[in-house]
């Protein structure tokens, strides 16, 4: 279960978000401030974190730049209601990963914690393998057999390095999308089923695994059975 530390002075929010995190299987853990914050982190392992920027004691810009310098890597999610370009630019320049202006849709908040935690996972998981087939996420090659590998396109590999490092989850069309082609995208789902086609006619068959339609849900991958 991935721990999310939920940064926000407004009660009513904060335990809103934390109530929504908890109901999609995250275990939230709350803090009013960036010192108490940092007080927490000293007691959990934190995969995200979701903060506010004007907050007492210290803000939402102090916290992330004590925890860069400090080497901590974890995706930041900002949620606040200041939302100049001035303001965002300040966020991603210090290391914010995503950013979210007030009043926030708690769903689209869940969509980009589960976004930005699967980037995470992409960016420590740099070489994926099923039985004889390596990806390598740096150069978006896949091999069989460890022969040279095939450069495949960039949406291609991000779907297929998806769906197999996730056997057997059924991931909706709306759900790829959103990840691989962003929220703002102005691409169907329909674009999802063309990627996916074309990876069929370039790996499979194979022996090593079969990307499964799941009849009015989406896709999935399953490993062959050796």
């Amino acid at each position: 279960m991935f721990s999310i530390l939920v940064v926000e002075d407004d009660k009513n929010l904060r335990k809103l978000m934390c109530a929504a995190l908890k109901q999609n299987g995250y275990m939230p853990y709350p803090a009013v401030d960036g010192f108490e914050a940092l007080d927490e982190m000293d007691k959990v392992s934190v995969d995200l974190i979701i903060s506010d920027i004007m907050m007492p004691n210290m803000d939402g810009y102090e916290l992330v730049e004590q925890l860069r310098n400090a080497g901590f890597d974890m995706p930041v999610l900002f949620v606040t209601a200041k939302d100049s370009f001035k303001d965002k630019q300040r966020g991603f320049m210090l290391g914010v990963d995503d950013y979210m202006v007030k009043p926030i849709n708690i769903d689209e908040m869940i969509l980009r914690v589960g976004a930005l935690l699967r980037r995470a996972k992409l960016a420590v998981e740099k070489i994926l393998t099923v039985g004889s087939c390596t990806l390598n996420y740096d150069a978006f090659t896949v091999s069989f057999d460890g022969k040279q590998g095939e450069t495949i396109p960039n949406k291609e590999f991000m779907l297929l390095f998806k769906l197999l490092s996730y056997p057997e989850q059924i991931f909706t069309r709306r759900q790829l999308l959103d990840e691989l082609w962003g929220l703002e995208a102005e691409s169907d789902e329909r674009t999802v089923d063309v990627h996916i086609k074309r990876l069929r006619e370039r790996f499979i068959p194979n022996d090593d695994f079969d990307i499964v339609t799941v009849r009015g849900l989406g896709y999935k991958a399953v490993p062959t059975v050796k």
